[in-house]
């Protein structure tokens, strides 16, 4: 089984910055990208940024030059660091990985969202 556990959600104010954790475990072979998905209440989820296991990143446009995510491979976790945070960004935040099992193929999970609340 793989379970992802995300940490670092809360409350700022507009203008501040959080720092988002998302840890991988389980029976992992090898994780090749990971990204966060925000959900806005009655929104559909999209996305915010991924990584690739390479490296090379990708943001929504609404984040490009606030947000940075990385990753730290040999802890299997991936970080989202938020700047300059606004109102609009208030959502829960979703840890999304594709895994491939040490017995399986490759696919998609997801944690269950830490919650960030930027007011106003």
């Amino acid at each position: 089984q793989v379970q992802l556990v995300e940490s670092g959600g809360g409350l700022v104010q507009p203008g501040g910055s959080l720092r988002l954790s998302c840890e991988a475990s389980g029976s992992i072979f090898s994780i090749y990208a990971m990204g966060w998905y925000q959900q806005a209440p009655g929104k559909q989820r999209e996305l915010v940024a991924t990584i690739t296991s390479g490296g090379d990143t990708n943001y929504a446009s609404s984040v490009n030059g606030r947000f940075t995510i990385s990753r730290d491979n040999a802890k299997n976790t991936v970080y989202l660091q938020m700047n300059s945070l606004k109102p609009e960004d208030t959502a829960v935040y979703y840890c999304n990985a594709i895994i491939r099992l040490q017995i399986g193929t490759a696919a998609h999970y997801w944690g269950q969202g830490t919650q960030v609340t930027v007011s106003s």
